[in-house]
C-alpha cells in the first residue's frame, strides 16, 4: 500500500466528505468519488459541499469526481455509501486489489448479510475492515474530538488504516472482531428510532434511560449469538454509537423516531428524504435474523411494527409495558 498514493472515498454525502476531510487534514490527498454531478463542482470549484454539509471548507487536497476510474490507483478504499446501495455501487468499480475500509451501518435487507460480507462478494480480492463508532459527520469535519473502532481480522491491515486516518482529534481503535464493529452501528440505528419515540410522546428522561439499557441488551444478545465479543459491543461502536444516536436530533434515525411519536406516518416520512434514515431499512432484517437464531428483541419488533404502519405509537408502549415481569 503505497504512501504517495491518494486514498479513495466511494460516497459524495455528510460522513463521506468529513471523512474526506479528515484523510485531507493528515496532508494525505484524497479523490472523492460522488453521483451527484452538482455536489462534485462544489468541491473542486468552490471546496465546500453545500448539498450534504454547508458551510464547511474542504482542504484544496480532496478532490471530487463523478468516475469511477478515478479511483484506479488509489491506495485504500472508504465505502461511505448507504448499506442498501453498497453492492449495487461497488459493482460500479473495477476490483483493483486496494484495502476497503466500510463506513455504512446496516445489513443488506435482501441477502441479511452484514457490510463486510456484501464487499468481500463485490470484490472479492480485496481485504476488508469496518469502521464504525459515535460519529456526527459535521462535528468530525470540523475537527471536533472523535474516537471511532477499526476492525479487521488482518491485524496489520487494522493498524495501517489506523496510522492512515488517525489525526489528533480523530482517534481509531484497533480490534479484529468484524462481527461486533458491524453488529453495534447496525443495531443502534435501530433502537435511536426507538430512543426518538420515547422523545416524540413525551414519555420522559427515565423512559429514554430505560429504553437504552433494554436495547444494549438486546444488542448484546443478538451480538453474541453472531460471533461478536462482549468488550467490542460495550465499546465505542455499540454503546457509544448508541448513546450518541439515542440522544441527539443530530441522528438521522433518532428524528425519524421522533416524528414518529410526534404521530406522523412512516410511510410519509421515508418519502423524499434526502438523508437515509437505515435504520427504517435494518429493523425488519434484524427482527428477522434475530428470530431464525431464536432471540428476543421486544424494542426491534416494536420499531418494526410502527414503521409498518401495523402499530400506533400508543400500542407499542403498551406492547413494551404489559411484557411479563421477569429478572434483569
Amino acid at each position: 500500500m503505497s504512501m504517495e498514493a491518494p486514498i479513495g472515498v466511494i460516497g459524495g454525502g455528510a460522513w463521506g466528505t468529513a471523512l474526506a476531510q479528515v484523510l485531507a487534514a493528515g496532508g494525505r490527498p484524497v479523490t472523492l468519488w460522488a453521483r451527484n454531478r452538482s455536489v462534485v463542482e462544489s468541491i473542486n470549484a468552490l471546496h465546500e459541499n453545500p448539498v450534504y454539509l454547508p458551510g464547511r471548507p474542504l482542504s484544496a487536497l480532496v478532490r471530487a469526481t463523478d468516475d469511477p476510474a478515478a479511483l484506479h490507483g488509489a491506495a485504500a478504499l472508504l465505502v461511505v455509501t448507504p448499506a442498501q446501495h453498497m453492492r449495487m455501487i461497488l459493482s460500479g468499480f473495477a476490483p483493483q486489489g486496494q484495502p476497503l475500509l466500510l463506513c455504512a451501518k446496516g445489513i443488506e435487507a435482501h441477502s441479511r448479510k452484514f457490510m463486510h460480507e456484501v464487499a468481500r462478494e463485490a470484490m472479492p480480492g480485496s481485504p476488508v475492515a469496518v469502521l464504525s463508532g459515535p460519529t456526527f459527520a459535521h462535528e468530525v469535519a470540523a475537527g471536533l474530538p472523535t474516537a471511532v473502532t477499526l476492525a479487521a481480522e488482518d491485524e496489520a491491515l487494522a493498524r495501517t488504516l489506523a496510522e492512515w486516518i488517525a489525526q489528533p482529534a480523530f482517534r481509531p481503535y484497533v480490534t479484529d472482531d468484524v462481527a461486533g464493529a458491524e453488529i453495534g452501528g447496525a443495531v443502534k440505528n435501530v433502537l435511536a428510532i426507538a430512543c426518538g419515540v420515547v422523545e416524540g410522546a413525551a414519555l420522559g428522561q427515565n423512559a429514554r434511560a430505560a429504553l437504552i439499557a433494554r436495547g444494549f441488551a438486546e444488542m448484546t444478545r443478538f451480538g453474541l449469538a453472531c460471533g461478536a465479543r462482549l468488550e467490542t459491543l460495550a465499546g465505542l461502536s455499540g454503546l457509544g454509537d448508541l448513546v450518541l444516536t439515542c440522544s441527539s436530533t443530530s441522528s438521522r434515525n433518532y428524528t425519524l423516531g421522533k416524528e414518529l411519536g410526534e404521530g406522523r406516518k412512516a410511510s410519509d416520512l421515508l418519502v423524499d428524504r434526502r438523508t437515509v434514515a437505515e435504520g427504517a431499512f435494518t429493523a425488519p432484517v434484524l427482527l428477522e435474523a434475530a428470530r431464525l437464531r431464536g432471540i428476543d428483541m421486544p424494542i426491534t419488533a416494536a420499531v418494526c411494527a410502527l414503521i409498518a404502519g401495523t402499530l400506533d405509537v400508543d400500542d407499542a408502549i403498551r406492547t413494551l409495558l404489559s411484557r411479563p415481569l421477569r429478572a434483569e
